[in-house]
């Protein structure tokens, strides 16, 4: 059986494997003709004799690879390529994404002279398309026109038209459900359009808001229930509100993801002190932060309470998918909603176990927490004698050395910092501009591991720090990420495992093949470079 193998080394340093590869190739192709590929400028043929050698194949040096395995080794090893990274590291402004282009059709056929109505008789991939990429109002809007029906009165949109189903239900009247989220989704349809399609409360289905954050500068968020889903027992969601519209991080303030985060944090410090019994706040208004911080000590100060009631300990789960795209195939690309959108639930400690049929358990198994993995690590990392990893993890982060050898460039992973949480590049990337979050022993050596153990300063600490990553990231070009949240079980995990985040960006030429399904990230810079760049964009 192979260990387990991390970048972080027991002495607190990266480690990581060079391919320096050198090989010949036993040639098993007939005889064969060159065929041709066309001419040159000079009319001379051009032709594939390239492709059909003589002989063995003789590769002496190909490009260098770097193998790195990632931290945690549940999540696989990143390849980088030295030729690519050495180009990046020369040109930083590589380390970047083009902003999209202005696109308006409807300008350009009326620049053309053509009839502006032709754009309703576009195939259905085209209007696809131009749905997610054009800049236009005048596009969007008769886009959106063809996607479902409104009620407008002098030309703007009062709300949808609905129509009762075969049972009995109101359904709105959309006729085409992917060019509606397409329009929907685009930040330059006018958000009036955006309001009577997906934002206003209930356009999207009857889901209850169960909270309500307003901020004192216009901020303004929802917590919406989803009844039925994959997370049993209650499964939140948190939207920016229809009259504090973010559709981009240059958007977002640092009170709005404060209201996002605090209704995760309400939603959560509620359940667990009405497992426990424990008395909380008068309903029907939002706890203020002395509430929240003295109802999480409650909650705190029972944990075997907690568990017992909880029937084994809970842990949470945390997400938010930033972005949407739809390919004109109808491939959905990202989330369902442009929106800023986090979704958040209580993870039960155990669940019934059955090896057949609904009706008779067979004992009980555990249910399934992301931070698990990261527990499990810690384990096998100590039983391999290699002490504390996160301390080891700390360290190296701390005298990080680029793999490349060069002192003439920064060797920091640290994007941005302060006494609680840290935000940094991982060595080893899985997304192509992965960054992690996590958070930092306090001066008594007490370490966060989950919500339940971050006070009131933490907290505040851990969504600035959310929100410079996503700044970053956003600058820099990203359109679509991910983030997830890795946490210890709120009974009490290893004390030595921190809260931690990862966001991970999705790139237009990497959105995941054969290679990403094994666990192996392909990247083209190095971790430093890459964290340089972040900081730059900060700054």
């Amino acid at each position: 059986m192979t260990t387990a193998i991390s970048c972080v080394t027991r002495h607190g340093e990266f480690q990581y494997g060079i391919h320096k590869p050198a090989y010949q190739v036993a040639n098993l192709r007939p005889p064969a003709t060159p065929l041709p590929l066309g001419c040159d400028e000079a009319g001379e043929r051009v032709d594939n004799r390239a492709n059909y050698p003589q002989g063995r194949v003789t590769v002496a040096a190909a490009d260098w690879i770097f193998e790195i395995p990632n931290a945690f080794p549940f999540r696989g090893r990143t390849y980088i390529n030295r030729a690519w990274a050495d180009t990046c590291a020369e040109q930083p402004a590589r380390i970047a994404l083009p902003r999209p282009e202005g696109l308006s059709l409807s300008q350009t056929l009326a620049r053309l002279g053509v009839d502006g109505r032709l754009l309703d008789e576009l195939p259905r991939p085209l209007q696809l398309a131009l749905a997610t990429t054009s800049t236009d109002p005048a596009d969007l809007t008769r886009l959106a026109e063809l996607s479902c029906r409104f009620v407008q009165k002098e030309g703007e949109p009062l709300g949808l038209l609905y129509h009762r189903d075969r049972s009995g239900r109101l359904r709105p009247q959309i006729s085409d459900e992917a060019l509606f989220e397409a329009v929907a989704n685009n930040p330059h349809t006018p958000d009036g359009w955006k309001i009577a399609m997906v934002v206003r409360p209930g356009a999207q289905g009857g889901s209850e808001i169960v909270g309500d954050w307003r901020g004192g500068t216009g901020s303004h968020a929802y917590e919406y229930l989803r009844r039925n889903s994959y997370i049993p027992g209650g499964h939140y969601a948190a939207n920016m509100a229809d009259d504090a519209i973010r559709y981009t991080v240059a958007d977002l303030s640092p009170e709005d993801l404060r209201g996002l985060r605090h209704l995760y944090y309400q939603r959560t410090f509620v359940r667990l002190a009405e497992l426990q019994g424990i008395k909380g706040p008068a309903e029907g208004r939002q706890l203020n932060e002395d509430e929240l911080e003295g109802l999480r000590r409650q909650v705190l100060a029972d944990r075997e309470g907690l568990a017992a009631a909880a029937g084994g300990e809970p842990t949470t789960l945390w997400g938010w998918n930033f972005g949407f795209d739809f390919a004109p195939s109808r491939y959905r690309l990202h989330a369902s909603h442009q929106q800023v959108h986090q979704q958040y639930a209580l993870v039960p400690g155990e669940i019934d176990r059955y090896t057949e049929g609904m009706e008779s358990p067979q004992g009980k198994m555990a249910a399934y927490g992301c931070g698990d993995q990261i527990a499990a690590w810690l384990a096998e990392y100590r039983h391999q004698g290699n002490g504390d990893f996160f301390a080891k993890y700390r360290q190296a982060i701390a005298g990080n050395r680029r793999m490349d050898g060069r002192d003439d460039l920064s060797a920091d992973l640290t994007v941005w910092r302060d006494e609680r949480v840290l935000l940094f590049v991982p060595k080893a990337q899985t997304s192509a501009w992965e960054l992690q979050l996590m958070t930092l022993p306090d001066e008594k050596g007490r370490l966060p591991g989950n919500i339940l153990e971050c006070d009131s300063a933490c907290r505040r600490s851990l969504d600035l720090a959310m929100l410079k990553g996503q700044q970053a990231l956003a600058a820099l070009g990203a359109r679509l990420v991910h983030s997830i949240e890795y946490p210890s079980r709120l009974g009490g995990g290893w004390p030595s495992q921190p809260l931690l985040y990862a966001l991970l960006p999705r790139l237009p030429e990497s959105p995941g093949a054969f290679s990403e399904a094994q666990l192996r990230w392909i990247i083209g810079h190095y971790p430093e470079d890459f964290a340089a760049a972040c900081r730059r964009q900060l700054a």
